[in-house]
């Protein structure tokens, strides 16, 4: 081959058009000097129609909004960086990645080997950089020119591809480390690409279940409609969170905490199959926990499985033995109990009509429905709210905040999608991973025309604010962040310390006051922005949100 030009744009322009090859649609980077050649190569995909390229100031923003993006698609998503910090900024999202099975390509520029551990500018050590949470790691040398380097850098791209699809028993996050000499970019041209390898992950062996024990049937974080479908079939009881999209169905408990409470209805579970990772309340941990109860977890994706007692069975996939017979009965049972437990109605309910053609109770009627449209907003109603409003052609982000734990305990069941950062469950990164879920809409024409919502406390969002910065001429989706705002975070009024610790102190070190202005941050990212304290305004603004990024502030008491 005659000399194609520029070794570092020639390297990466050949590893990211194979990485499309592949299936990989969305590139995000974040500007820097090192990773020049990278950037304009995605650049020039795209302009070729093989990449979307997203690109964010912040690398951490850049990492989640990645997270996002593979999350929504379910195929591997590239973040591109520069050298030094910037690799480490990435490393939150590449650890809500590992834990909960995310393949995410951290791609990040490095300096040569000749310049590494002689204090040169920017230059730290990157191989290892992420730790276990990069589950397949290449440290690759700088390229020199010549036909070697396409053939390595198509050799990376398929292996790193691989790796984070099925290179686990799980998708995982990957890293590719490149070294890059001198001149850092310039022409790039390469053969045209060689047909890919197939990337397929086998399915395991299912366990068979069969009717001679009471079983229920537990839905965290991820588990998707699986446990649902598998409950229904058994008419097993199904304890599903809020953020399982699973919460649906004639077999669904109402008020399942509630319900884990009753001490005789629980001394009868002998068996408890997982889906997803259960971490929203005390009262599941509890359950599993419980001597002479078989659990069987059905692997989930993430470098862990939910085994709180250490003992549970981890397996592939689960089916119910031939001849089945189901225990009506006992699911008729949780479902009985469920409902004398649920409080099906919020504090400040629609009153209706009565018929009745006396104008004095017509009056009464009236005002009754008034005062409970201009009633304040309290956290049931607000998580009640968006739950109403939210349907299957949307799509609904649950912040790791006091909100989402509010609705776990109250919102009825609904089939829709559910997403939520709960590998970690740390609330940085909320704004820009929802941002990634509400971009990768467009490629699904189902889901286009519909909303992404995101409930998040105050502290969630001013955690993730530099997430607002949408660069000019990128897309602008349809997401509506709806900030609780109790301005700190009252989540941990609800530990046990509260009761006990100097007043003055928790406040400081825990609920961390602050006076900030969400209204100005809105203008100042050029966010859409309302303010409602009614119920009655909070239902319109969730029904009609804005066609853009927008932002719903609901003031809190604490």
């Amino acid at each position: 081959m005659p000399d194609a030009g520029n070794p570092a744009s020639v390297f990466a322009t050949a590893l990211l058009r194979r990485l499309a090859a592949h299936g990989m649609r969305h590139v995000v980077l974040s500007p820097g000097s090192r990773s020049q050649a990278l950037a304009l190569a995605a650049a020039h995909a795209e302009k070729d129609g093989l990449l979307t390229v997203h690109v964010r100031i912040d690398e951490r923003s850049a990492g989640f909004l990645a997270l996002g993006l593979t999350r929504a698609s379910g195929t591997p998503v590239a973040v591109i960086t520069t050298s030094g910090t910037a690799v480490a900024n990435l490393h939150p999202a590449m650890l809500e990645a590992w834990h909960f099975g995310d393949p995410l390509i951290a791609i990040t520029a490095d300096r040569p080997a000749e310049l590494r551990g002689r204090g040169a500018n920017q230059t730290t050590t990157q191989p290892g950089i992420f730790g276990p949470a990069a589950t397949w790691e290449v440290d690759v040398a700088a390229p020199t020119g010549g036909d070697a380097d396409v053939t390595e850098a198509y050799r990376v791209a398929d292996d790193a591809y691989e790796a984070a699809l099925v290179g686990q028993p799980f998708p995982a996050p990957v890293h590719i480390n490149l070294a890059l000499r001198d001149p850092l970019s310039g022409p790039a041209d390469i053969p045209s690409d060689a047909p890919v390898r197939s990337v397929s992950r086998g399915d395991g062996e299912a366990r068979l279940l069969d009717g001679g024990l009471r079983t229920v049937v537990v839905a965290g974080a991820g588990a998707g409609p699986a446990a649902e479908s598998l409950a229904r079939e058994a008419q097993w009881p199904l304890l599903a969170e809020v953020t399982s999209s699973a919460r649906f169905g004639p077999s669904l408990v109402p008020a399942y905490r509630r319900v884990l409470g009753d001490a005789a209805l629980v001394a009868d579970v002998e068996r408890v199959v997982v889906f997803g990772r259960p971490n929203l309340s005390r009262q599941v941990p509890a359950l599993l926990s419980r001597s002479g109860v078989e659990v069987v977890v059905v692997r989930a994706a993430g470098a862990e499985q939910f085994d709180p007692a250490a003992r549970a069975e981890v397996v592939d996939a689960v089916a119910l033995t031939d001849g089945f017979d189901p225990d009506r009965a006992w699911l008729g049972r949780w479902i009985v109990a469920g409902r004398a437990l649920d409080d099906d109605g919020d504090d400040a309910a629609y009153i209706g009509g009565s018929g009745s053609s006396s104008p004095a109770e017509r009056n009464r009627l009236v005002r009754s429905e008034l005062d409970a449209i201009r009633a304040p907003i309290s956290r049931r109603y607000l998580v009640d709210a968006v739950w109403r409003a939210s349907w299957p052609h949307d799509r609904l982000w649950l912040a790791a905040s006091r909100l989402v734990r509010e609705a776990d305990a109250s919102v009825p069941g609904k089939k829709i999608w559910v997403h939520s950062s709960r590998g970690l469950a740390g609330i940085d990164g909320t704004i820009s991973s929802a941002l990634g879920l509400a971009l990768a809409a467009a490629d699904d024409p189902r889901g286009a025309a519909g909303t992404t919502r995101v409930l998040l406390g105050d502290l969630a969002f001013l955690h993730d604010v530099g997430g607002l910065l949408l660069p000019p001429g990128e897309a602008r989706p349809r997401i509506q962040l709806i900030v609780g705002n109790d301005r700190g975070g009252s989540i941990f009024d609800g530990l046990e310390v509260a009761a006990t610790a100097d007043p003055d102190l928790f406040d400081r070190v825990l609920y961390t006051p602050h006076t900030v202005d969400i209204a100005a941050l809105a203008q100042a990212y050029g966010w859409e922005y309302l303010s409602v304290s009614t119920r009655g305004d909070l239902d319109r603004a969730l029904t009609s949100p804005a066609q853009g990024p927008s932002i719903l502030e609901v003031p809190l008491g604490r």
